[in-house]
């Protein structure tokens, strides 16, 4: 199938690649059905809607960059996206791209959580946790 897109122009798709988000993305509550495009050459994943082209969200795999970051998944969450194993389990963050780069933050009070067998996706909102929505991507080079 072929869908527009936000940073790759037109391109063909699998539909046995979208993944459903059944409740939407905070925001977003309509937008049900997304891809994942790597940005080539980078570390960056975009988070493109099926539906709408102008819909996508830079996205990085958070463990790389916060080496202590981590969360527990309520049971609901885990009902909700049918995970029966960790190995089903792909972890991203939303990024909020800024100019220059270093400024860039990642929110991790709300990673996307992506049942890749299934192909169920969810953006889990944290409560009582230290994450926030704002963590700068490159610490070491804030701006002074």
């Amino acid at each position: 199938m072929k869908i527009a897109t936000k940073y790759h122009g037109d391109i063909d798709i699998d539909e046995k690649d979208i993944v459903r988000f059944e409740q939407g993305i905070p925001g977003f509550l309509e937008e049900k059905q997304f891809v994942l495009l790597p940005l080539a050459d980078t570390p960056f994943v975009i988070l493109q809607s099926v539906d709408t082209p102008a819909l996508g969200f830079v996205l990085i795999e958070p463990f790389s960059y916060f080496p202590s970051y981590e969360f527990e998944l309520d049971e609901a969450t885990v009902e909700q996206l049918e995970i029966e194993s960790e190995r089903d389990v792909a972890v991203y963050v939303i990024l909020t791209v800024a100019d220059p780069f270093d400024n860039t933050t990642a929110n991790l009070q709300a990673p996307v959580v992506i049942n890749v067998r299934k192909r169920l996706g969810k953006q889990v909102i944290l409560t009582n946790t230290p994450y926030k929505t704002k963590h700068r991507l490159f610490p070491e080079k804030a701006a002074t």
